[in-house]
């Protein structure tokens, strides 16, 4: 006979403890220790509980390593980050803050496939058939063979995949759905592994490729525990500032493709809309003629991307001066501007340092390093940068300039953009011939960069 055992899971990790602590022993988080009800089976021996499969091991060399076949869906960014297209058989889990449009996205992604001839199936655990529905008369997502469902139950899902039949499954979200066999409320740490295992094992049985809608944390994570980011094949992250129309969609893992690719769209009333030349929308309100503006030419993925960072250096009157950055990371600032102390002999222990990346944009490669000095800089001296100048390169701590990849990718975005003159590392011009029509200056330290920008 089933009997109820209380436990105490961790929302973070979902580490488990029969008793209450206030910090996880797994992941060192504080107050993530919830209840839960689990139920305890008695099986009749070890042999009862083992998962039966009629798969037998095969020799690495007789496998078949043709690729694996996609999807191609009508939004080209969406395809970027995937690496081609949607695999059949695929986990993809998507996270993103309320509101940010996860739901229109998906809705728009099952249209273009259902459009194809594909079978779509989209169940939403948050909103009726009749939402769903008007979202898509806004969206136009209208078709015959997408089919809605406003279900949690877990074994209503399963009967309704069954009577389907689809090819594409949208499960909107994961947090609301249940498994009745398990006693914790919707959303727990028990609900959510399970549920996830589940479809986890119907996409791979079936070759159904299926999507996730993944709540979020308050610091941006993937609510649940860790363990879930784990068992998909591919996590994509929808970002964006509320305020703003532009949307980012990020792949932080993807077995079927690359990692570091971004897709740009812009909300507007019928949805969202690609953006195709990312560099023309983020420098399109830029001010020329100003100090503190630069324009970095930076990788996201295979597409090089131009963006304005911002710096404002004010004189503060508080012992200690504030370091604030948005969209790059604040360690990478306060070494930056430890290096123009040290190696530039600028005071700027008396200053208040503020950067920013114009667009909402977030930049965590090295190459920016030489253009947040000179933007830093800039904004000290008071001395505007040339308006037409792109600049890129990493900074070592002795203020050398070192070398970055995928140079000329740099060079020719920023030429088809109009701009006459790029100040980059010295090491990266080898290997091959810029352009015609573009100044290339190469420089090996950062005075010669700050010399050559700000001269």
């Amino acid at each position: 006979m089933a009997k109820l055992k209380t436990k105490f899971a961790c929302t973070d990790c979902g580490t488990e403890s029969p008793k209450w602590l206030g910090k996880c022993p797994g992941c060192g988080a504080w107050n993530t220790m919830v209840e839960e009800k689990e139920t305890v089976v008695k099986t009749q021996g070890l042999g009862s509980s083992l998962i039966q499969t009629k798969e037998k091991p095969l020799s690495i060399i007789h496998i078949d390593s043709g690729q694996e076949p996609r999807i191609e869906t009508t939004l080209q960014e969406l395809n970027r980050v995937l690496g081609g297209g949607v695999v059949p058989g695929s986990l993809i889990l998507v996270g993103g803050d309320p509101g940010i449009g996860k739901s229109t996205l998906l809705l728009q992604t099952s249209h273009a496939l259902a459009v194809k001839g594909l079978t779509v199936l989209y169940i939403s655990g948050e909103e009726s058939v009749k939402q769903t529905r008007l979202r898509a008369d806004r969206l136009g997502a209208l078709t015959d063979t997408l089919y809605v469902l406003c279900e949690t139950n877990m074994e209503q899902i399963n009967d309704a995949i069954e009577s389907v039949q689809p090819d594409f499954l949208v499960i909107d979200s994961i947090q609301t759905v249940y498994e009745p066999s398990v006693a914790s409320a919707p959303g727990s740490v028990s609900q959510v592994r399970e549920c996830t295992a589940h479809f986890m094992r119907v996409a791979k049985v079936r070759g159904i490729a299926t999507v996730l809608v993944g709540h979020v944390t308050k610091e941006g994570a993937i609510a649940g525990p860790r363990l879930l980011e784990h068992m998909v094949d591919c996590v994509l992250y929808f970002e964006g500032e509320r305020h703003h129309s532009y949307r980012l969609l990020r792949a932080v893992k993807n077995r079927f493709g690359s990692t570091n690719e971004i897709g740009i769209f812009e909300m507007g009333e019928s949805g969202l809309r690609e953006v195709s030349n990312p560099s023309e929308l983020f420098l399109s309100e830029r001010p020329l003629g100003v100090s503190g503006s630069t324009v970095v030419a930076s990788m996201e993925g295979t597409r090089p991307v131009l963006v304005e960072l911002q710096a404002l250096v004010a004189t503060t009157n508080f012992p200690s001066p504030r370091r604030m950055s948005t969209g790059i990371d604040h360690n990478r600032l306060s070494l930056i501007i430890a290096v123009l102390e040290k190696r530039m002999g600028m005071f700027l222990q008396t200053q208040d340092a503020y950067l920013n990346v114009a667009g909402g944009v977030k930049l965590d490669e090295p190459a920016v390093d030489l253009a947040v000095a000179v933007c830093i800089a800039s904004s000290f001296r008071d001395a505007p940068t040339r308006p037409f100048d792109v600049v890129f390169g990493e900074i070592g701590l002795t203020g050398e300039v070192r070398a970055v990849s995928r140079a000329e990718q740099r060079v020719k975005e920023a030429q088809k953009l109009g701009f006459k003159r790029i100040i980059m590392p010295e090491k990266s011009l080898k290997g091959w011939s810029p352009p015609s029509g573009i100044e290339i200056i190469g420089v090996e330290t950062v005075s010669q960069a700050l010399a050559a920008a700000l001269g």
